[in-house]
């Protein structure tokens, strides 16, 4: 609770009436006026990551602005059932939440220049007999919020910057109805990449326009599947922009008649779509604005600065020491990736959250983390110096909520720091000839099921989903786990049709 005078007020109203708050909301109202922008998108993040939320006019947005928006609490778990019937996280008898914008994300669609978008925190109800007003802590988006400040304030301003590979497959539908690429599995194929360039060069328009620097791309080797990049940033605001990128993509999608399937393995016997994380503390930096061509002399900056700004410059703890070993982080660097080594298995539930997921570790050969260990660029380990001042998190796929995964890693982090977690020495040879040799190394798990019940043993990954997230999580990922051991596949009937007599 925040205190106002001699007043205690709610989470709620504390945001709301927070300094500088009311001067955000007019320079948004100035946005929206230039831009000649209609309606606007009010949208938060399920526990899936599904973007979810309400439209409203934005005649509106003043009101909406400083009272939020209502919807069930069950938003948060895609107003789901379960298999036996029952709504997922919270009944039909719960209140509803509160979404209050963040003035800052406002941005303009640019296929739709009436329309606009703009992340929400939510709290619970004002009528909430326990602790109304509070925040929500179904809000995946809310939680890496605090997550992330509570760990800066402990550490004394140290702090998470990644980025993330998304890898995703176009694809479209055969005349029987099966889904194919829209290419050929061919790696790094500039032709194949060509194929795609419409669409691709449409994503990045998109994506430039809402504040994502794209930085690079290529074709990779399963059918339709590309990866495309954009700069590192601060964890949110990484998060935000993966959330913007996989909605850009379902739009281009629309517009050239594909589907854009973030599903990690629709195909067996080719590589599945990771999203692998690469992971750096820093202190200190300073906010730099990159309008990526979108501010003229004539156009207006289409939404607010925070979109567009990236976090420069300051100290990255995880360089190497020169005078300990070139190739190695830093101290910090190094109590981290023990961190996240001690915890990979929980981490695992959620990097690869869906049943889905585990096809792409079992289906050998294609590059996919299997193994807890670590080294320099060393795809054969989860978890690899991808270069000089970070390491790249590999057991996480194109299904992940990056927020979720962002305020896992950080407190995997944590603890590493906190207990000065050593992950041994790298491993330099191929992980399968390393075990070969005598190396005894975990295995991560290879079913969700296998996943959850790590998590469900891991204390500090729990605390990355704080009061009402643990249980809305693991009913939801529990439940999707059992709906799967009750269902009859093709590879069921193909098996066991006609094996006896």
């Amino acid at each position: 609770m925040a205190h106002t005078g001699d007043l205690e007020a709610s989470d709620l109203e504390a945001y709301a009436n927070a300094p500088g708050r009311a001067d955000l909301v007019k320079q948004v109202r100035q946005k929206i006026d230039a831009l000649g922008v209609d309606y606007i998108y009010y949208q938060f993040v399920s526990v899936t990551g599904r973007v979810v939320g309400k439209g409203i006019p934005a005649d509106h947005w003043e009101a909406t602005a400083a009272r939020g928006f209502q919807l069930v609490y069950g938003s948060t778990a895609n107003l789901f059932l379960n298999r036996h019937g029952d709504y997922l996280g919270y009944g039909p008898e719960a209140s509803e939440l509160v979404g209050i914008p963040d003035p800052d994300t406002f941005v303009q669609l640019p296929w739709d220049k009436r329309v606009a978008r703009v992340f929400c925190t939510l709290f619970r109800n004002r009528e909430e007999r326990d602790n109304p007003g509070g925040f929500l802590t179904g809000d995946c988006r809310g939680n890496l919020r605090r997550i992330h400040s509570a760990f800066k304030e402990k550490h004394k301003g140290l702090h998470l910057r990644h980025g993330t590979e998304p890898e995703m497959m176009w694809l479209n539908r055969g005349e029987q109805g099966a889904l194919t690429g829209y290419t050929k599995p061919n790696c790094y194929h500039i032709d194949q990449f060509e194929m795609l360039r419409p669409v691709f060069m449409r994503v990045i328009e998109y994506g430039r326009a809402m504040g994502l620097d794209m930085i690079q791309g290529d074709h990779e080797d399963a059918p339709g599947q590309l990866e495309l990049n954009f700069m590192f940033d601060d964890a949110l605001r990484t998060a935000d922009r993966l959330t913007t990128y996989r909605q850009i993509c379902a739009q281009v999608a629309r517009e050239f008649g594909l589907i854009a399937c973030f599903m990690s393995k629709p195909f067996m016997k080719v590589s599945a779509s990771g999203c692998h994380h690469n992971l750096s503390l820093w202190y200190g930096g300073e906010e730099q604005m990159n309008p990526l061509g979108n501010e003229t002399l004539n156009e207006e900056l289409p939404g607010m600065p925070q979109n567009f700004s990236y976090l420069k410059g300051g100290e990255n703890t995880f360089m190497p020491d020169l005078t300990l070993d070139p190739r190695k982080p830093g101290p910090i660097g190094l109590k981290a990736i023990g961190g996240v080594i001690e915890h990979l298995g929980a981490l695992t539930a959620i990097g690869c959250s869906t049943v889905n997921s585990y096809r792409r570790l079992w289906d050998t050969g294609y590059w996919a983390p299997v193994f807890a260990d670590w080294g320099f660029q060393n795809r054969t380990c989860g978890l690899r110096v991808s270069a000089p001042g970070r390491f790249e998190y590999r057991a996480v796929d194109s299904m992940v909520n990056p927020y979720l995964m962002a305020g896992a890693i950080i407190q995997a982090f944590d603890d590493g720091i906190a207990r000065d977690l050593d992950p041994g020495e790298p491993e330099e040879r191929n992980i399968y000839q390393a075990m070969e040799e005598g190396k005894q190394v975990k295995k991560l798990p290879m079913s969700l099921g296998e996943a959850l019940n790590r998590l469900e043993k891991d204390p500090v990954i729990q605390s990355a989903l704080p009061g009402e997230m643990l249980r809305i999580f693991t009913e939801y990922k529990q439940d999707e786990w059992e709906r799967f051991n009750a269902t009859v596949t093709d590879w069921d009937v193909e098996t066991y049709l006609d094996c006896l007599p």
